[in-house]
């Protein structure tokens, strides 16, 4: 933690083709190595698969699946006279979002699918019917704050 300052937060830029902030940020976690330009097509292919298998507004399938995967609670690690809990604690609103990104980015990456627009497009169609690896990690998730229920009243 700093000491002094917190760190800014860095306004982002919208996406260049549908003018959403949530876009440009599922674009830049997805991009390695500087590649924005491939990270931008694999998304783009990866909408247009769901407009073609779906026959639905793929930027509502793809919003519809970051809202699935949002988890509501987390649980914390905190040390209280010599002893660690798992501490319950609601997630913030960014972090929630950040979260769900993760989810869906490292679910579509350990698919079997033979490219990634197709793995990717997948994970979003399964996260938006409320089924798949991303929606899996989100209730595991929840399954552990609850059971860490009882340590409630450490939080701080």
């Amino acid at each position: 933690m700093a000491r002094r300052r917190s760190a800014q937060k860095r306004e982002i830029l919208p996406d260049p083709k549908y003018k959403d902030k949530l876009i440009a940020k599922f674009i830049n976690s997805l991009m390695l190595e500087g590649k924005k330009g491939l990270s931008e097509r694999i998304f783009y292919d990866s909408l247009d698969l769901i407009r073609d298998k779906m026959n639905e507004d793929p930027l509502a399938v793809f919003k519809k699946a970051v809202e699935n995967t949002k988890p509501i609670l987390e649980v914390r690690s905190r040390r209280v006279g010599g002893a660690t809990y798992q501490v319950p604690v609601e997630v913030r609103a960014e972090r929630k979002q950040a979260l769900s990104i993760r989810w869906l980015i490292a679910s579509a990456k350990a698919r079997t699918e033979r490219t990634m627009v197709e793995k990717l497009g997948n994970e979003f169609i399964d996260a938006a019917n409320k089924r798949g690896s991303a929606i899996k990690k989100k209730e595991d998730v929840h399954r552990m704050a609850e059971a860490n229920k009882a340590f409630a009243h450490y939080r701080w």
